[in-house]
């Protein structure tokens, strides 16, 4: 069947129509993705703003043209950390239902980084035994842990790229002063969560999901997306230090003559290495490999799963 999962993150509506079967990998048909920053667009409450709100109903009906253009079945839509904190964000939820009859669902932190394991489970294998997902999202960071297709450990840190950029980096480009405390205070989070993850057994495998750790990766010379999902790409800690001390003293402008980062990303590719960076150290992880399947195709597995 032809589905259709519309995601409403932190910087992006991004519509992924995939041909999908119980039992199969989901194959990709087409993708339509729209920059809104619904992060930014947030009073002094934190309440979504009339502007962003008004750009998110226009947005989700965009995404239901196309999907119907496309033969699309059913329709899955979800958000994530930028709804899911706001305080008008069921006001919000309401307006997108009664304005174009989607029905959202606000993904719990922890949910997000559930389905995140389980989409990167299934694209590496059983084979891959114990698995250490990290997933820099620009709301969250999720942190998961497990040898099954439901993780052990589980846990989703208000780390992300966007947020970090947003709270501990405002400067463009940042002062060393702004990096070193940004630095100090993500490696403090990050501290306090840890002990679970040192408990539990040593990872066999460790992946890193989702656009942040794409574009690091890229910075570093991996193989680019035109080349294909199937393709080794790997991220190293020492690149990732590197590529935070090469960038720090850029604009965002700058930035984006960078292979694999995008104007609307740059001015939060620093935070994201970062966070990376101090996931990586912290959790002892010297080289992870980049998986192609994040939260997008965990939820259509979910789905998939729960209607056979």
């Amino acid at each position: 069947m032809r589905l259709g999962v519309i995601d409403i993150g932190s910087n992006t509506v991004h519509l992924l129509v995939v041909d999908a079967h119980h039992g199969a990998a989901p194959i990709p048909a087409t993708s339509h993705k729209m920059l809104l920053r619904l992060s930014e667009h947030v009073d002094d409450g934190g309440a979504i703003d009339e502007s962003g709100a008004a750009d998110l109903v226009r947005f989700v009906g965009e995404c239901l043209e196309v999907a119907e253009e496309q033969g699309c079945e059913e329709i899955l839509a979800f958000a994530t950390s930028a709804i899911r904190e706001a305080p008008n964000g069921d006001e919000v939820i309401a307006r997108v239902r009664t304005e174009t009859g989607v029905d959202l669902q606000v993904l719990e932190g922890v949910d997000e980084a559930r389905l995140t394991f389980l989409a990167a489970r299934r694209w590496v294998g059983w084979s891959a035994g114990n698995l250490l997902v990290i997933d820099i999202g620009g709301g969250s960071l999720e942190l998961t842990l497990g040898d099954d297709e439901e993780p052990d450990v589980a846990k989703s840190l208000l780390l992300g790229a966007g947020r970090v950029t947003r709270e501990l980096l405002p400067g463009n480009p940042p002062t060393a002063k702004e990096i070193k405390a940004a630095r100090r205070a993500v490696r403090a989070t990050l501290a306090k969560e840890i002990r679970p993850y040192a408990k539990a057994a040593t990872p066999d495998s460790v992946v890193g999901t989702s656009k942040t750790m794409r574009s690091l990766a890229r910075i570093s010379g991996a193989a680019p997306r035109d080349d294909g999902p199937y393709v080794d790409r790997r991220l190293r800690l020492e690149d990732v230090r590197e590529t935070i001390s090469r960038i720090g003293g850029m604009t965002a402008k700058e930035r984006t003559s960078l292979p694999g980062v995008s104007a609307a990303r740059s001015h939060q590719i620093l935070a994201g290495g970062i966070v990376a960076e101090a996931a990586m150290d912290l959790l002892g992880v010297e080289e992870l490999a980049i998986c192609p399947w994040a939260l997008r195709e965990g939820v259509l597995l979910r789905y998939l799963d729960l209607m056979s």
